[in-house]
């Protein structure tokens, strides 16, 4: 059925035209409900049976809600089951009468379709005996109408109190009004300044009166953030915030607009490390006001908030030590982002649980956001319930592969047919072998190495043609994309493709045909490279050896196989290579990696230890390198707009602040003015009996690098990666763990003409798009895992009691001392302002920088003795907690023997 509108309308030149607007309507559509009969429906979402537990109404019902419950907060607890659209339906649409307003029209036709829906599951033709719908409203006017028309309604509040196993509806109830009567009324004590309207915020930025940039509260120092500020290219500028007005309420990650202060009041960042976010001054931190005028840097304040980066927040519940108070404080994990004030009647059910919280928003005049309870995640300690906060507050995708990503993974058994070997090399004959970590089941990379016979050595690198099974833009594409990158947990692994893939037919384990994307190389035995080619190919490994499996092959020399020669010729070979790289100024950098031996019944870890590296892990990543490099370099000849591409920048200057006070307290000279002078200066670094100098030398220098990432080449001009001193650089070696690897893959395939090219592959903006994601997604992977480390290392040392640990100095703080401890890579803080007891004497001197404690002076990496035990006072922020035991300091050190006991009373405040 067809009905049209017509009107006239006048335009900007003066001129008349006519307008007809058609409105068709049909009888085709149908009603969803598995009780009809009548309507010829493809399948049903509305369940006949369709009770809920309810004192107002013990039948099953289905439930119409006007537009405006719609649009309220408590409905977003409903889960929607059927969209109903009124206006395309013959017997529910209904034309507004003149002089009716749009929301009198819109109420009408509710309670017109409320009707109908009732009518029309009481026909003969249902099989649902009592079943009614229920409208909701919380408009007093359509009620009553809707009551006067006969129709079953219930105001939303009155409905959502009757619902018995839901206290949850009920809080949030509870929070609505909150919120309602916090608009209403203006606080006579405002903690906060206003923020300005957006246009306002939209012009000062056009003007430079204010800049915009992403606010990153600290996790040290809950009263001073930073925001960065993207400048032209790669550079930023950095605004230091400090003290709640100036912080203004923004929230970790929000896009803030800042005002920059008059130059004198400025301000260096804080040294303090807060413990707490206890009863302190709100207004900043007390800092020496002798400062340093040169280490001061920019300092400004929120003046609005441009957009919100708010997302549910795992933690814990502060349960309100007023009896019967439905108002409580939750502590969120993640210590950048400020208590929520939470409305709930299920406080004693939630305490000791791990929850998810929502900020709903952050009025002026409260000290902290208010939020509404989202979910329980489960008992707070649990493993697989810190496993869980963990991955949400890193943001990893982690749910099961769903059937649409299923469908498109190859039918089983799987071999390779006639025609893959058609369009592939056959190196099935090859010594190839692969190396890896202890139980690796995901195996990228195999090589080979051979002597050729006019004397020269052919050596290939073969990595798994994950881009064979995986086809741009299905499901299974789609979701690889999002995901990003494989995340390795202790104990676990959060693959980025199906298990199918990652551990069985992309996995280029022993004695199996698998299919391969290999580089090949000639070269002499000199290293130098005379030839590269790239080939799809098939390939059988002839072994899976582990770094430790692999050193022992080549160092024994009893053994002549074809396999250890293979190796011992890599070796030979990666050690040309890497030395010919670090004269080139490649950067060789330290940090303290830490494996976990876990107990395969309890999975508890039951030894910790920091990872050796051996000869064998230089000799696979020095062949890494080269494959990367060499790709790197086909597809940005291939592609110069479109290639994905890796770089690392350079430091800024002040990144290397602290490298050069820690030499210059060892008398060394550190020079920064290109990689090889940095790489150079660390090699000649040498403290005379302090072997271990240099090693915490380069993790310092460690700190002061940029991140790695990934970018488009038609996006960028620097593609210089300055840790590997090579002027181009991708990732090609591991598809089956990060994406970015896939579409170099693509890219090679095409380069090659093995592949056939998609639109997407040759878009520059949707290239640059997707390197966003890659590079987040890498990011958090990165916290995640170290989460991971820091959360098991908590396990080791829970029975453990008290242990007495050798370590250095690595950092120097106003109120306290970091302290490494390398036989478990580990870092701890001992602070010297416990409020347990009188605080000692603390100067600290920033130029140094050096902390004397009464009348001892610590430097950076002085050798200290701590105690380590693991503190649970704090049952959601439980912390290694060490304390000084040498140097021996009256009223602050402690007695090896006598540290103080783990507090047994379990809380969650800061």
């Amino acid at each position: 059925m067809l009905k049209s509108k017509t009107f006239v309308k006048k335009t900007r030149s003066g001129g008349v035209i006519k307008v007809v607007r058609e409105h068709y309507l049909r009888d085709d559509i149908w009603c969803g409900s598995e009780a009809c009969s009548e309507c010829k429906q493809d399948s049903t979402v509305l369940q006949t049976d369709a009770s809920i537990e309810s004192s107002l109404c013990s039948y099953p019902h289905y439930l119409l809600p006007d537009s405006n419950v719609v649009l309220s907060k408590t409905f977003s607890y409903f889960e929607t089951s059927s969209l109903f659209f009124t206006v395309l339906i013959r017997e529910t649409f209904v034309e507004r009468e003149p002089g009716e307003s749009a929301n009198d029209r819109n109420d009408r036709a509710i309670r017109v379709a409320a009707k109908w829906y009732s009518q029309h599951l009481n026909t003969a033709e249902t099989q649902a005996e009592g079943l009614k719908v229920v409208l909701l409203t919380n408009d007093q006017g359509n009620k009553q109408k809707a009551e006067e028309g006969g129709l079953l309604v219930f105001k939303c509040e009155e409905y959502i109190k009757s619902l018995i196993a839901n206290p949850e509806l009920v809080d949030l109830l509870a929070l609505v009004r909150t919120c309602l009567s916090e608009n209403e009324i203006t606080s006579s004590k405002v903690l906060y300044p206003e923020h300005l309207p957006l246009s306002r915020v939209q012009a000062g930025i056009k003007s430079g009166s204010y800049l915009q940039g992403t606010f990153r509260a600290s996790r040290d120092n809950y009263l001073e953030a930073t925001v960065f500020v993207q400048g032209e290219g790669d550079t930023s500028t950095e605004v230091i915030l400090q003290g709640l007005q100036h912080l203004n309420r923004a929230v970790h990650q929000d896009v803030v607009a800042v005002q920059l202060l008059p130059r004198e009041q400025w301000v260096a960042p804080s040294s303090v490390v807060m413990q707490d976010e206890g009863a302190g001054k709100d207004d900043g931190v007390e800092e020496d006001e002798e400062e340093k005028v040169s280490s001061r840097k920019p300092t400004g304040k929120v003046v609005g908030i441009i957009k919100r980066n708010w997302r549910p927040f795992c933690g814990m519940l502060n349960v309100s030590q007023i009896k019967e108070s439905t108002r409580h404080l939750f502590t969120p994990a993640d210590r950048r982002i400020p208590r929520i004030r939470v409305e709930t009647r299920q406080s004693s059910t939630l305490a000791g649980q791990r929850i998810m919280v929502a900020i709903d928003g952050w009025p002026k005049d409260s000290r902290y956001p208010n939020g509404h309870f989202v979910r329980s995640l489960g008992g707070a300690g649990e493993k697989d319930t810190e496993e869980e906060v963990l991955l949400l507050e890193h943001d990893v995708p982690h749910q099961a592969f769903s059937q649409a990503v299923l469908s498109f993974l190859p039918q089983m058994p799987w071999v390779i047919t006639p025609e893959d070997m058609k369009q592939r090399e056959d190196l099935r004959s090859l010594t190839v072998c692969s190396v890896d970590p202890p139980g690796c089941t995901d195996i990228d990379d195999a090589l080979h190495c051979r002597e050729l016979e006019n004397g020269n050595l052919e050596v290939g690198v073969h990595i798994a043609d994950v881009s064979h099974f995986i086809r741009p833009g299905n499901a299974l594409d789609k979701e690889a994309a999002n995901r990003g990158t494989t995340v390795y947990l202790c104990g676990k692994r959060i693959d980025m493709v199906p298990e199918l893939l990652s551990s069985n037919l992309c996995s280029l384990r022993s004695n199996v045909e698998r299919l391969a994307f290999s580089c090949i190389w000639e070269m002499n035995n000199k290293a130098e490279i005379l030839k590269t080619r790239f080939t799809k190919s098939v390939i059988n490994s002839k072994a899976s050896l582990t770094y430790a499996e692999a050193q022992m092959r080549i160092d024994d020399t009893s053994l002549n196989d074809d396999v250890t020669k293979s190796l011992r010729g890599l070796n030979k070979l990666a050690k040309i290579f890497k030395r010919k790289r670090i004269e080139k100024g490649a950067l060789t950098l330290s940090s303290l990696e830490v494996r976990f031996h876990i107990d395969s019944e309890t999975h508890d870890p039951i030894e910790l230890q920091t990872k050796e590296l051996l000869e064998t892990n230089s000799m696979v990543e020095e062949f890494m390198l080269l494959a990367n490099i060499s790709v790197a370099q086909k597809i940005y000849d291939e592609f110069s707009e479109c290639a994905l591409l890796r770089k690392h920048p350079a430091p800024p200057l002040s990144n290397y602040d602290i490298l050069f006070k820690a030499a210059k307290s060892k008398n060394v000279e550190i020079h920064t003015d290109s990689a090889k002078a940095l790489a150079d200066s660390l090699d000649v670094a040498r403290v005379d009996g302090f072997p271990y100098f240099n090693t915490l030398l380069r993790i310092l220098a460690t700190r002061c690098m940029m991140q790695a990432v990934y970018f488009c080449s038609g996006m960028d001009s620097d593609f210089h990666h300055y840790g590997l001193a090579s002027p181009i650089y991708t990732h090609f070696t591991s598809p089956i763990r990060r994406y970015a690897d896939i579409i170099v893959h693509r890219l090679l395939a095409v380069a090659i003409g093995a592949d056939s090219t998609y639109p997407d592959l040759m878009d520059k903006h949707k290239q640059s798009v997707l390197c966003n994601n890659l590079n987040y997604r890498h990011k958090m992977s990165q916290y995640a895992q170290r989460a991971s480390v820091a959360f098991h290392t908590q396990l080791f040392f829970k029975n453990r009691g008290i242990l007495n640990e050798e370590g250095y100095v690595l950092f120097v703080r106003k109120n306290a001392i970091i302290v490494l401890i390398p036989k478990f890579g580990l870092e701890g803080t001992v602070f010297f302002d416990s409020k347990d007891k009188a605080a000692p004497c603390v100067v600290f001197d920033e130029e140094g920088p050096t902390l004397t404690v009464e009348q001892h002076t610590f430097h950076i990496f002085d050798k200290v003795k701590v105690t380590i035990s693991l503190d649970a006072s704090n049952i959601q922020h439980q912390k290694i907690r060490m304390s000084l035991v040498h140097p021996v300091i009256p009223g602050v050190s402690v007695p090896a023997s006598d540290a103080e006991p783990q507090a047994k009373k379990l809380k969650v405040d800061r």
